[in-house]
């Protein structure tokens, strides 16, 4: 997966929505911490494997028959939704666009893969990089917090091609909500 092409991809909608919503000078590095929190957190609810009071601890990933979602669906070009690969591709998002705003090179690092034992420590390891990535808020920061959602997204089974279509479908419809004055 060429993340250098990602990162670009992501500023170009940064960009249109600092100019859209007029946030030039704006700090937006705390909200976009905050966000991609928020996100992880409906990755973790699409994921469900800590819902111990469930019996229904299935991961979300097949086509939701709402009409809305069916319809905006159709308007953008996608023909199938994934509600847990969509949700880390909203994470991914938000990580690109800190990693953006922190001016991170990729190339000049290495993401090294590893993984935990189980995918409830890794959620766990994930939202604390995050939290540590909100109060260093630097480029090593934010590599720890790529290197462990990578190992996250290879522990829920996603392949490096389904994360880049999913991210570009994603980038596609945000676009189009900025059209749409979202």
């Amino acid at each position: 997966m060429n993340l250098a092409k990602l990162f670009e991809t992501q500023k170009l909608l940064d960009d249109r929505i600092v100019d859209e919503h007029n946030l030039y000078g704006q700090d937006l590095l705390p909200k976009k911490i905050l966000a991609l929190q928020v996100e992880l957190a409906e990755l973790a609810n699409e994921w469900r494997g800590f819902k111990f009071w469930s019996r229904d601890q299935a991961p979300r990933t097949e086509l939701f028959d709402e009409e809305y979602d069916l319809i905006h669906m159709e308007s953008v070009g996608l023909e199938q939704k994934n509600p847990l690969l969509e949700e880390f591709s909203d994470c991914l998002h938000f990580i690109l666009s800190i990693g953006n705003d922190l001016a991170v090179d990729i190339e000049r690092f290495t993401i090294l893969p590893f993984e935990n034992k189980t995918l409830l420590e890794q959620f766990s390891q994930t939202y604390y990089v995050i939290s540590d990535l909100e109060h260093d808020p630097s480029q090593i920061s934010l590599i720890i917090v790529l290197q462990h959602f990578i190992a996250l997204g290879e522990m829920l089974g996603f392949t490096p091609e389904q994360i880049k279509q999913a991210y570009y479908q994603k980038n596609k419809i945000n676009h189009q909500r900025q059209t749409d004055h979202y």
